[in-house]
């Protein structure tokens, strides 16, 4: 097991776990732009509903019209985080089959790369998501209590 050609496998299969988990770096930081974004809608979203006790009708249904917008936002982020946590998840799984392959002499390629492709996936499908609340949130941007456009 300590034979030098082993040791070297070893290194390799650390060469090759190096990109996976500069990934699972790149979706830890996307995580925690999604976390501070859903923070932030639902600290607004609280600040609405305290607003709605004592508003008046009219103030009523723009604040729950505007809580729609947030509950709409809020759905968007929360699968993001789901699909962002799925991919590193995956990739976790990557990289520990890269090293359970290397030691104990298993062919695990087909299920490394299909782990490996689910995980790209699924960050790529959190990133749209991300991006529509992002649209969503810019959509319903005011300035100065008018809507531009």
């Amino acid at each position: 097991m300590n034979d030098p050609s082993h040791v070297a496998g070893v290194a390799q299969v650390i060469q090759a776990a190096v990109a996976p988990v500069f990934l699972l770096a790149g979706v830890a930081a996307t995580l925690n732009v999604l976390a501070s974004r859903i923070g932030r809608i639902i600290d607004r979203a609280r600040i609405m509903e305290d607003r709605l006790q004592a508003a008046t009708p009219e103030l009523a249904v723009d604040l729950h019209a505007r809580l729609r917008v947030l509950s709409r936002r809020a759905t968007l982020i929360n699968r993001a985080i789901a699909l962002a946590v799925l991919s590193a998840l995956l990739v976790s799984l990557v990289v520990a089959a890269l090293f359970v392959s290397a030691l104990l002499r298993i062919d695990l390629v087909v299920p490394i790369a299909v782990a490996f492709v689910v995980a790209l996936l699924s960050l790529a499908a959190a990133l749209l998501h991300f991006l529509r609340e992002v649209f969503l949130a810019t959509a319903t941007l005011t300035f100065g209590g008018t809507r531009p456009g």
